[in-house]
């Protein structure tokens, strides 16, 4: 069995959602900031068999574009600062694939 980690754009997070739930995966969606531009992620979690692996790192990339976005790059001259602008690549996915050595599920049943 493998844990896979899913760290995705908040933009792209509804269509990897979606794609992960029409196949049939039990996932688990956490809210995250990134470190660096501090925008929101979207930290997907998933134990899956060994073979399932590989169809679902296609799933989320397939469902996580990556795009280029203008952000403020302030550079100091004397007492004051021209902001220009700097491109950087954000979105498209970042994934870890993590061996499982034991997984159980418990379910609360209420029915008792």
């Amino acid at each position: 069995m493998k844990l896979i980690f899913a760290i995705v754009h908040d933009e792209d997070s509804e269509k990897v959602r979606e794609s992960l739930n029409s196949a049939k995966l039990s996932i688990t969606k956490l809210c995250s900031t990134g470190g660096f531009l501090r925008t929101g992620n979207t930290t997907f979690f998933s134990v899956v068999e060994d073979e399932q692996a590989a169809s679902v790192i296609e799933l989320i990339e397939k469902n996580s574009k990556k795009r280029i976005e203008r952000i403020p790059y302030p550079i100091p001259l004397g007492s004051f600062c021209i902001p220009p602008s700097r491109e950087v690549e954000i979105g498209g996915a970042t994934i870890f694939v993590i061996p499982v050595e034991r997984f159980e599920n418990y379910k609360y049943d209420n029915m008792n």
